[in-house]
């Protein structure tokens, strides 16, 4: 089982070498939010994460009033500038707020922007939910995505698995002092779900 991390600028400048040497795997950073908001820490962090030779991993937070196609090319876009993909790095679609939209728009939207990210990079986002979130409907469509599943409190490993999901492969365990992840595998399966070798 590997220990990760995810993190955005609210946590400030991360001591990567710290994270690294304590035995931390894989990480991801917030690089955007909406079809407009870009992380301030996302570069410096996409940058630190490779130096240290972390699995890395960039995730958007949705809005789904956003719209699909511009959040996705935001999305992309901020991925880019801060120096593109690497064999093995992941993507990640945080979908955790519905924006006052009713599910089935959600997980349109949610839907949407995956299929959009995967048709131009080749890598299948994961989708970072929560189990009450999922059950009311707002991940119809969604159970072919590898799921980063937020259940803190439970055991690391040990998650509440929501509907359309029939397994998990990342936990969000634990939210203080960081925000705490697990994944069942080791490297060579978890970097097999980002992108491949160019």
């Amino acid at each position: 089982m590997l220990t990760g991390i995810d993190v955005s600028d609210r946590q400030g400048a991360p001591d990567w070498g710290a994270h690294a040497g304590t035995g931390v795997a894989f990480a991801f950073a917030r690089a955007s939010e909406g079809a407009a908001v870009t992380d301030a820490s996302f570069g410096r962090n996409w940058t630190a994460m490779r130096e240290h030779g972390l699995v890395r991993g960039a995730y958007h937070v949705a809005r789904p009033k956003s719209g699909a196609e511009p959040a996705a090319g935001h999305f992309l876009a901020v991925v880019e500038s801060a120096g593109g993909l690497a064999a093995g790095d992941l993507l990640a679609l945080d979908l955790e707020s519905s924006g006052g939209l009713p599910p089935a728009e959600v997980a349109a939207f949610a839907v949407a922007w995956c299929e959009a990210v995967e048709r131009r990079t080749g890598v299948r986002p994961f989708v970072r939910t929560y189990a009450s979130f999922a059950l009311a409907g707002n991940c119809a469509g969604l159970g072919g995505h590898p799921l980063w599943i937020s259940s803190p409190g439970r055991p690391p490993g040990d998650p509440e698995v929501p509907a359309p999901w029939r397994a998990w492969r990342i936990h969000q365990y634990a939210h203080s002092p960081l925000d705490l992840n697990v994944f069942p595998d080791g490297l060579r399966e978890l970097t097999a779900l980002g992108l491949g070798p160019r």
